[in-house]
C-alpha cells in the first residue's frame, strides 16, 4: 500500500505546500547521490536554496546519456527509457520499483476511474517510451483486463484496432487524440459507426498532442463517449489530469512546478512560459527544476470541481505558430477552423511567407467555407484544396491486415523474397 497522498486529500493551497515541504528533504538528498547535481557544486537543503538553483535543461539530460543522472545502485533499476527525439536528440529516463509505484499511481487518477471490470486498450509505443508501459502499469494496479495494442507496428493496424475494440467490448483506451480519428475512419471502413456500434466503450484517455475544444468536441460525438486528457513527459511520467470541469490540474502534490518565462528566465508559480518541474518522488533519476520546453499557461483560480491543484492549458511547443503575410498563425487556431466544419477528420497546412496552404478532406463548399474562415480570422490569402476520401488517408491504411514478419531464407517458386532477412 502506498504512503503517497491521493487526490481527494487536497482540497487546499496550504495543504499542497505543507505536502510539498514535508517531502522535498527527502528528494534534495536524493538528488545529492547524483553525479550531475554534485558536479554543479552541492544540492540545497531546503525550499530557499532550491529556488536559487539553475534550471535542469534537456541539454543537461542528454549530455548526461546515459546514467550520469543515476542516484541509485544500478542493480536497483527496474527499466530504461529514451523520450521519442520528435524534437531533437533523445533523452534517457530511468525509474526503480519504487519510482514506478508513484507514476503508475498517478497516471491512474482519472476522474472516470479504472476498474477491474474494465478492458483497457494501450494504443501508445511500448518500445523504449515509457507511455505504453505506464498505462499498463496504470490499468493493472486497478485490476483491470489490458489489450497492448501498442502503436506504429505493422502488427497493429487500423483495421485490427476496431475488430479488438469492438470484439473484445473495449470500455476504456489510452492514444493521441489524432489516433481516435483514425480509428473512426477505420471503422466507417468497416461499415460500422463508431457512435453506434461500440457500446461498451466508456471514455477515451488522450494524450501526447494539444486538445483544442473542436477537436475534443468531434471526438467525443465521433465516439459518443468520454473524452479524458492526460499530460506528462518521458522524463517525469504523468504531470496533470483531467478534473470532471474538464480543466487539466497539476499533480502539485506529487511535484513541485514553476513557470518560466522563456525570454526573461523569470519562474513564478502560474503564468504562461515554460513548464517547469522537481518531482518529489523520485529515486533512481532525482530531477531539479526541470525546464520541460513545453509552452504551458498555469492559473492558480479555483475550479469547479474543488480541488486546489494548479490548472494548466498545454499549448506545446509550437503554439508561437508561424507568420504568413505578416500574421502569426497559430495551430490552436487554426485547428478550430478547420474543425468548426462538419464531418471533417483529415488536414494539413503550411504557412508561406505570403500565403497559407491548406489540405482537407472534404468537399468544394467546406473548402470554401474555410478560406473564407482564415480570410476573416487572420486577413492572409488562404489556397485550400478539398481532396476526395482516401486524399490524405489512403484507404488501404485504414483497412490493411496485420503484417507481421519473420525472417526467413528459402521461399516457394510463386512467392515474393523480396522480403528476405528481414523484418519490414
Amino acid at each position: 500500500m502506498s504512503d503517497r497522498p491521493e487526490i481527494g486529500d487536497w482540497t487546499d493551497p496550504d495543504g499542497l505546500t505543507a505536502v510539498q515541504d514535508a517531502r522535498l528533504p527527502e528528494t534534495l538528498a536524493a538528488a545529492a547521490r547524483s553525479p550531475f547535481y554534485r558536479a554543479r557544486g552541492g544540492v540545497p537543503v531546503d525550499r530557499a536554496g532550491l529556488a536559487a538553483l539553475p534550471f535542469t535543461t534537456k541539454a543537461d539530460l542528454r549530455d548526461a546519456y546515459p546514467f550520469g543522472l543515476l542516484a541509485v545502485d544500478r542493480r536497483r533499476l527496474a527499466t530504461y527509457h529514451e523520450s521519442s527525439g520528435t524534437t531533437g536528440t533523445p533523452t534517457s529516463s530511468y525509474y526503480t520499483e519504487h519510482d514506478w509505484l508513484d507514476l503508475a499511481e498517478r497516471y491512474a487518477r482519472k476522474w472516470v476511474g479504472i476498474r477491474d471490470t474494465d478492458t483497457f486498450l494501450v494504443r501508445t509505443p511500448y518500445a523504449l517510451m515509457i507511455t505504453g508501459h505506464l498505462a499498463q502499469a496504470a490499468a493493472r494496479m486497478r485490476g483491470a483486463t489490458v489489450v497492448p495494442a501498442d502503436n506504429r507496428s505493422t502488427a497493429m493496424p487500423y483495421a485490427r484496432v476496431v475488430r479488438v475494440l469492438r470484439d473484445l467490448r473495449v470500455t476504456l483506451t489510452w492514444s493521441m487524440p489524432t489516433d481516435t480519428l483514425f480509428w473512426a475512419a477505420a471503422a466507417h471502413a468497416a461499415g460500422l459507426e463508431p457512435a453506434r456500434d461500440f457500446p461498451a466503450l466508456r471514455a477515451l484517455f488522450v494524450g501526447g498532442e494539444p486538445l483544442g475544444p473542436a477537436r475534443r468536441a468531434r471526438i467525443a460525438r465521433l465516439w459518443n463517449t468520454t473524452v479524458v486528457e492526460e499530460y506528462g513527459a518521458t522524463e517525469c511520467g504523468s504531470l496533470a489530469g483531467e478534473c470532471p470541469a474538464g480543466r487539466l490540474h497539476l499533480w502539485a502534490d506529487r511535484a513541485i512546478f514553476e513557470v518560466r518565462d522563456p525570454v526573461t528566465g523569470h519562474a513564478a508559480p502560474a503564468g504562461r512560459g515554460h513548464l517547469v518541474v522537481t518531482p518529489l518522488y523520485r529515486e533512481a533519476m532525482p530531477l531539479l527544476r526541470y525546464d520541460t520546453e513545453d509552452l504551458v499557461e498555469v492559473s492558480d483560480e479555483p475550479c469547479a470541481c474543488g480541488w486546489a491543484l494548479p490548472a494548466v492549458r498545454v499549448l506545446g511547443r509550437g503554439a508561437a505558430g508561424h507568420r504568413v503575410a505578416g500574421v502569426t498563425v497559430t495551430p490552436g487556431d487554426l485547428e478550430e477552423l478547420v474543425l468548426a466544419l462538419p464531418g471533417v477528420l483529415f488536414w494539413r497546412a503550411r504557412a508561406l511567407p505570403d500565403r497559407l496552404v491548406v489540405e482537407l478532406e472534404a468537399d468544394r463548399s467546406a473548402a470554401d467555407a474555410l478560406a473564407g474562415a482564415i480570410r476573416s480570422r487572420y486577413g492572409v490569402p488562404a489556397d485550400v484544396t478539398a481532396l476526395p476520401p482516401g486524399g490524405l488517408v489512403p484507404h488501404h491504411v485504414l483497412t490493411a491486415a496485420p503484417d507481421v514478419v519473420k525472417p526467413r531464407a528459402l521461399f516457394g517458386p510463386d512467392e515474393d523474397w523480396a522480403r528476405a532477412l528481414s523484418y519490414y
